[in-house]
């Protein structure tokens, strides 16, 4: 395939601009794991605030918006303790076809290394904060769920989770990527598992998908991968292609995209007039992550 086949090129922090800064300037504190809508004009936008493990990780997701995709203003906040959660990653925001909100949520299990997804449903976003939550993922004792990407097409909801075993809780890091199907987005049907980590590659330890643009016949999927454990956190991004909504193949033997000082990854892209409109968390030098973005003009523009 020529870069022209593709809905966008692979993203490049040297021409992306800061949308939401860490916390704090330093080593494991983290604004990333974006979810994107944009909507009537208006960007909206779900992203994750972390602390470092001991000090809170995963304590908010905040849902924002902006008029030119870069400079947001916060309209609601939802903290972990108000989830009964340890701690929250990366989350879904979907605008459904009657106009209410949703921001579906991955919440890890006190004591445990399981994850559930919950969703909140609202007419606007700054209801979200007080909206009411359901369990629509609730994992298992074998698997955990969490991280979802949303597709509605011809009526049907699509969705694709990282599924961690936890059999072992030294293995839990390892994750693939699921698919489910649903009706009404929140009694959904396992499909099975459409990409997994490949033996030797970049990508053997972990495989999340992490957005997924349907373009000329195709899916598109982007992804984080790993090779290792030490890698966790720091996971660089891949590009995944199928046929139909399956199986899911990695195109080459190496990242897309990745950080001078360590990972890109939990990329999301909404189309927008004249092209795309790119937001992923990237590693900085002092070890804190940032969320960035970035405009690209259409391929066929």
């Amino acid at each position: 395939m020529g870069t022209r086949d593709y809905p966008f090129a692979a993203p490049d922090p040297d021409r992306s601009e800061v949308a939401v800064a860490p916390p704090l300037d330093a080593a494991g504190f983290w604004a990333g794991a974006p979810s994107a809508v944009y909507a009537d004009g208006v960007y909206h936008l779900a992203y994750r605030l972390r602390r470092p493990v001991g000090e809170g990780r995963g304590y908010a997701i905040v849902v924002a918006r902006s008029a030119d995709g870069v400079r947001f203003e916060t309209v609601a906040v939802i903290e972990k303790d108000r989830m009964d959660t340890e701690s929250l990653e990366r989350p879904a925001l979907e605008r459904t076809d009657e106009g209410t909100w949703r921001l579906y949520l991955s919440c890890a299990t006190w004591g445990t290394k399981h994850w559930r997804v919950e969703v909140l449903e609202a007419e606007r976003p700054e209801d979200l904060a007080t909206a009411p939550s359901t369990v629509v993922l609730p994992g298992s004792s074998d698997i955990g769920i969490k991280d979802p990407v949303i597709v509605r097409q011809d009526g049907k909801w699509h969705l694709w989770a990282s599924a961690h075993p936890l059999a072992d809780p030294v293995e839990a890091d390892q994750m693939v990527t699921d698919y489910a199907t649903s009706a009404d987005g929140l009694a959904w049907t396992w499909q099975g598992t459409v990409l997994g980590g490949r033996a030797g590659h970049w990508d053997a330890r972990g495989t999340r998908v992490s957005a997924v643009v349907p373009h000329e016949g195709r899916l598109y999927a982007y992804y984080d991968g790993r090779a290792t454990a030490a890698e966790n956190y720091e996971e660089r991004t891949g590009l995944a292609v199928g046929e139909g909504f399956g199986v899911l193949d990695p195109v080459g033997d190496a990242p897309v995209a990745q950080s001078p000082h360590g990972g890109l990854r939990y990329l999301d892209a909404v189309r927008v007039d004249g092209g795309w409109r790119l937001y992923y968390e990237v590693t900085r030098a002092d070890g804190a992550h940032e969320l960035r973005t970035e405009f690209q003009r259409s391929q066929s523009a």
